[in-house]
């Protein structure tokens, strides 16, 4: 498994299970990445970057923001623009395209994604026009509230096999029905929800 938002030894600090003991290795890790993947579906975006550029494909119709400075397309979070080529076309033939800017101004030294590429001059077509990016995409780092949130519902889900049917028991409470969502892993990721997700 790869690209979860926490580590083994973490989340093994977090339930007081020692580094040495790697028993429950297999179900930790399990854990770890349902709960990084359980977030990248309740986002709508993931939090891992690619490690080499990679080309998608987006249809201008629904993406594009007139603005007073240019139109604005919005694409995927992209975290680093080495090797980053943008293009217009489609099937076979595509064209680079020069003068445009990326948006929002700062985010990747801000330790954020860049959401859209503006066109200072011109438009980005309409109707059936594609507009083609290489890049690495996903975030540049994980927000330290992504691992949080992901360390707090690994744990619940690896205790979850210590509660069937969704209820626990304790001799001080008596027996406890648990919550669908965990307020406080919402709370952590709610922020970075995309619009249309959760």
């Amino acid at each position: 498994m790869a690209n979860e938002y926490g580590t083994l030894a973490e989340l093994k600090l977090r339930l007081s299970v020692e580094t040495s003991d790697t028993s429950r290795d297999t179900l930790l890790s399990s854990a770890l990445a349902a709960a990084s993947r359980s977030i990248d579906k309740t986002t709508g975006r993931r939090f891992w970057l690619d490690p080499a550029p990679v080309q998608r494909t987006f249809r201008v119709h629904g993406r594009v923001a007139r603005e007073a400075d240019g139109d604005l397309l919005l694409v995927d979070d992209i975290g680093d623009t080495a090797g980053m080529v943008v293009e217009r076309g489609g099937g076979t033939t595509w064209s680079a395209v020069a003068g445009y800017e990326t948006a929002p101004e700062n985010a990747l030294a801000d330790g954020l994604p860049l959401t859209g590429l503006r066109l200072l001059y011109g438009s980005w077509g309409a109707g059936t026009a594609r507009v083609r990016v290489t890049a690495r995409f996903g975030w540049p780092e994980v927000p330290d509230d992504i691992t949080e949130a992901t360390l707090i519902q690994a744990a619940r889900l690896y205790r979850r096999k210590d509660s069937p049917e969704g209820v626990m028991g304790s001799a001080e409470w008596g027996v406890v029905r648990l919550s669908r969502r965990d307020p406080d892993v919402w709370a952590l990721i709610e922020p970075f929800v995309l619009p249309g997700f959760a």
